[in-house]
């Protein structure tokens, strides 16, 4: 592994990715992503990608695609990591989608996340990029609010909001 020490380096910095898994994930993939055109090509060839039917119109839910089964196997390692780590984007990830999709589809679309961030951190030779827990609520902080709100609703209270006065 020696020739791959800096690509080995620069996926040691995704959470959920320690050395061993590195390793395994440059071993399966060769540390060349220029055979992908794009992150979706390596999560299709990773197996970690959705499966989609459709039939008259209506779109099927399914397994994922058959895929590398030591790449796969490694990349859901890496996701069991990730989703347990405190305040970063993966985690946080994790939480909306299982509240809607269950704890086994969000740990494959984490594993989808991790594979995509895999693609561009090896492609344009950069460190993994942090958006942390807050991420989706800095995103759409409106969004935040109402979802706060209705919480406190269906648990009987009423709510009115007084936005804070800034500092001129």
């Amino acid at each position: 592994m020696a020739p791959f020490r800096g690509a080995l380096d620069l996926l040691d910095t995704i959470p959920g990715i320690n050395q061993p898994t590195a390793e395994v994930i440059i071993a399966e993939t060769g540390g060349d992503m220029t055979r992908f055109a794009s992150a979706k090509h390596l999560a299709s060839w990773a197996g970690v990608c959705p499966g989609h039917h459709e039939s008259a119109g209506r779109t099927k839910n399914t397994k994922v695609r058959p895929g590398n089964p030591y790449l796969k196997g490694a990349l859901g390692i890496a996701a069991f990591g990730a989703v347990r780590t405190k305040d970063t984007y993966l985690a946080a990830r994790y939480k909306r989608l299982t509240a809607r999709r269950g704890p086994l589809r969000a740990l494959v679309a984490v594993e989808h996340s991790i594979i995509t961030a895999i693609w561009h951190i090896l492609t344009d030779n950069v460190a993994y990029q942090e958006l942390g827990g807050s991420y989706f609520t800095r995103r759409d902080p409106e969004r935040a609010t109402r979802r706060a709100i209705t919480q406190l609703n269906q648990l009987g209270y009423t709510v009115t909001l007084n936005p804070k006065e800034t500092a001129a």
